[in-house]
């Protein structure tokens, strides 16, 4: 297997701690672990009687109890605990496709949607979401993406880099179409829970279809990136073994004190998803009175804590604010977008100090 290199996280190894205005990260405000514990009463005292050994390598039942609430049909033998999101992405594409197997996704995207099956031998067929569709999917172009070999379709909603949410009639035909055609449906779900209008909401896709696998993480909606706690929730009990004994070969479990700590996370989530979601509101506003007279447009986003922003010469001028100002947004091309295109992250509080350097 030969990946190229991971263009948004190399990005991110130069950048993400050495500038001063970190405005494109996807993920939102953290909080302290004295604060985290805060929402549970007696739950510092099991953290500081955690022991230090290995946990389960499936997680431990407590965590995938929690999980397993987030969902409908969902039950705690149906998830799978891996480290963060990276990981997932890469077990599944790894144990349900073969080389010569095909592969449709949701693009522009996080770069390992697509690569690892590419890497694995897939031949990969992008499924273009446009701007001027509002960074919507047509479910009326999947039969001629799709072909005889075709084993997986790939999207995602809320939607990174443009905060758009795949719902209703659309998320509908996708499934009808997935399940005429025996096709799994991987959905990235990672931003679930931070619809900007909560009346309107991502489902998700293990809910409604046997052959869904959706993936969640509490980096992104519940600010918790540094707990590395992502994970897998299908119907399918057989998936859920197979991916359980590549993990063998990866991480085989995780760190016992972050699970206890997003098991209390979970039993919260409603909460740290009001948050985030208030700060993300906030900062968006921030951004469409700061937009136009700078010469940037976007489509609002809907779910999420990104957006996908364009400016004439985006990508130089993002390079110019980098090195002048310490202020960094990631260019459109690690999505593989244009070079007028620019991620802008929502989720953090210092998102004002960074418009004001601009300014």
């Amino acid at each position: 297997m030969k990946l190229h290199d991971f263009g948004l996280e190399r990005f991110f190894a130069r950048h993400e701690f050495a500038v001063k205005h970190l405005m494109c990260a996807s993920d939102c405000e953290s909080m302290t672990t004295e604060a985290l514990l805060a929402f549970e009463p007696g739950s510092a005292e099991l953290l500081l009687e955690q022991t230090l050994g290995y946990t389960e390598t499936l997680g431990n039942p407590a965590l995938r109890a929690a999980i397993a609430g987030l969902y409908t049909r969902v039950k705690p033998d149906q998830t799978l605990v891996f480290s963060g999101a990276q990981e997932p992405i890469f077990a599944f594409m790894n144990v349900v496709l073969e080389p010569g197997d095909g592969v449709v996704v949701h693009v522009p995207c996080y770069q390992s949607l697509h690569e690892v099956g590419r890497a694995v031998g897939a031949e990969v067929k992008p499924w273009v979401a446009r701007e001027a569709n509002g960074w919507q999917l047509d479910p009326d172009e999947l039969p001629k993406l799709c072909t005889e070999k075709t084993k997986v379709l790939v999207i995602n909603s809320p939607h990174n880099p443009t905060g758009a949410v795949v719902t209703g009639d659309r998320f509908d035909a996708i499934v009808k179409f997935c399940r005429a055609r025996g096709l799994w449906l991987f959905s990235d779900e990672v931003y679930r829970g931070l619809e900007h209008d909560q009346v309107v909401k991502n489902a998700a896709a293990c809910d409604v279809y046997e052959k869904a696998v959706s993936l969640g993480t509490t980096a992104k909606t519940y600010g918790l990136a540094g707990l590395r706690v992502g994970w897998i929730a299908t119907q399918d009990l057989a998936l859920i073994g197979r991916l359980a004994a590549f993990k063998d070969y990866l991480t085989i479990c995780n760190s016992a004190p972050g699970e206890l700590l997003a098991t209390v996370a979970l039993k919260h989530h409603e909460k740290l998803a009001a948050r985030s979601r208030e700060l993300v509101r906030a900062n968006l506003t921030l951004f469409e009175a700061f937009a136009r007279p700078h010469g940037i447009n976007f489509v609002r986003p809907t779910g999420g804590s990104v957006l996908f922003a364009h400016r004439k010469g985006g990508e130089r001028w993002c390079e110019e604010l980098l090195h002048l100002r310490g202020v960094c947004f990631a260019p459109g091309r690690l999505f593989g977008g244009d070079p007028d295109h620019f991620r802008v992250g929502l989720g953090r509080t210092t998102f004002a100090a960074g418009l004001d350097a601009i300014r």
